[in-house]
């Protein structure tokens, strides 16, 4: 089979993957995070973050709520403490006018001036009681409104602390699944989070992937990308998995390159590529050996580059015929860097050489049929030689292994029989 492949390094990931990250709208600095690649339980702490602003701010509004509620309880005592004295005044002039009550028997027995006096201080009395009763009113509605206005207060400001708790509870990442947690890459440096960096508002932190899909993501230089295609077939490998294979396609081809670093000129493309099928599937983070298949053709002759030669515009290869080699035609195909597909002019079943022989070791060129040559739509010489007719097939074999026709020797020595 001729196959002309690419080879490219990758990296195993989760097709899907629960994301635990930074809290919108905070900035803090990373103190805690569970170990890479560490197995971790639903519900259980992943990473805590810390923002001294935060805290700064939690401790003001505790303050200051505290003394909203020192206040709240002042203003009560003052207020009970002044309806307590205006009830200590009624109450005294409640005494008062009882007292004069009952020495209203001696009105009869005094002067018409001191009986009147005495009905004056009576009336006053009645007067100052009324205002009492009055005031006491009037205080406890004006008790009444101005300590709702203090517990509006305390309950804005308790609203404040509890907002400021709950931005501070969430600093305290937890897991939504059970998985493995892997550290996600800083917004910064591109590289693994680490304890002491400041995560910014939606920056991911811990990745727990599903394990039960998996994609491989690939970074390609621009001539490699410009080789590739969408759904050109995968064969993935494992250093860390030896004898384990796993396969799949491209599905995702990103067309605009990126730096691949700030730095740099350099620009690679960004791929991914499906697992269809595995032996066992990669955890996350495993690096990948990716061989990319740009052409398979199945079922011909293959041989190397450098076993063809151009002569007199044709492509000929060195057969050995004993002692000696055979220049002859042959057509080509499908072919790589590396390798080409043999279309006509071997039987798949003879010894071709990779340098070319000397010229006292060198018979006469054999030619195709014009009508072979045309066949496959490669232009006629004009010169027109005598050539003996040779059995060009579509055979199989690939670089020397053996074909359902035959095998082909690739002779690779510098010398030559005699």
């Amino acid at each position: 089979d001729f196959e002309d492949v690419l080879m490219i390094d990758g990296v195993a990931e989760s097709v899907r993957s629960a994301v635990v990250a930074c809290p919108e709208e905070l900035e803090a600095e990373i103190v805690y995070l569970v170990d890479d690649g560490a197995w971790v339980d639903s519900g259980q702490v992943v990473c805590r973050l810390e923002s001294k602003e935060l805290n700064s701010m939690y401790d003001n509004l505790m303050v200051s709520l505290e003394s909203y509620e020192a206040a709240l309880v002042k203003s009560k005592a003052n207020l009970e403490m002044q309806y307590a004295l205006l009830e200590a005044q009624v109450k005294s002039l409640d005494a008062q006018t009882a007292i004069a009550n009952l020495d209203s028997l001696q009105l009869a027995y005094v002067s018409p001036k001191e009986r009147r006096l005495k009905e004056l201080d009576m009336e006053r009395a009645a007067i100052e009681r009324a205002k009492l009763t009055n005031k006491l009113k009037a205080l406890e509605t004006i008790n009444r409104s101005q300590l709702r206005k203090q517990e509006l207060q305390i309950v804005r400001w308790t609203n404040r602390v509890q907002t400021a708790k709950d931005l501070l509870d969430k600093l305290t990442l937890k897991a939504d699944q059970a998985g493995m947690a892997i550290w996600s890459d800083s917004w910064l440096t591109g590289e693994k989070i680490k304890i002491g960096e400041v995560a910014y508002s939606g920056m991911p932190l811990i990745m727990i992937p599903d394990l039960k899909n998996m994609k491989v993501k690939i970074e390609a230089t621009e001539t490699q990308f410009k080789q590739l295609n969408m759904n050109d077939s995968i064969e993935f490998t494992f250093d860390a998995m030896p004898g384990k294979k796993a396969w799949g396609h491209i599905t995702s081809m990103t067309p605009i390159g990126r730096p691949i670093s700030r730095s740099s000129k350099v620009k690679v493309f960004d791929l991914e590529a499906t697992i269809d099928s595995a032996m066992t599937l990669p955890e996350p983070g495993l690096s990948v050996n990716c061989r990319i298949f740009l052409k398979r053709v199945p079922n011909v002759i293959v041989l190397p580059q450098l076993a063809l030669f151009d002569v007199d515009s044709l492509k000929v290869v060195y057969v050995k015929k004993g002692k000696h080699f055979e220049p002859r035609q042959v057509i080509t195909g499908a072919s790589s860097s590396k390798l080409a597909v043999i279309l006509a002019g071997l039987t798949g079943k003879e010894d071709v050489s990779l340098i070319k022989p000397a010229s006292n070791k060198v018979k006469q060129l054999v030619r195709l049929p014009d009508s072979l040559v045309k066949k496959y739509g490669v232009p006629v010489p004009s010169t027109k030689m005598p050539m003996p007719m040779s059995n060009g097939m579509q055979g199989g074999m690939q670089g020397g292994m053996s074909s359902p026709q035959g095998d082909v020797v690739i002779i690779m020595e510098s010398g030559y029989p005699d």
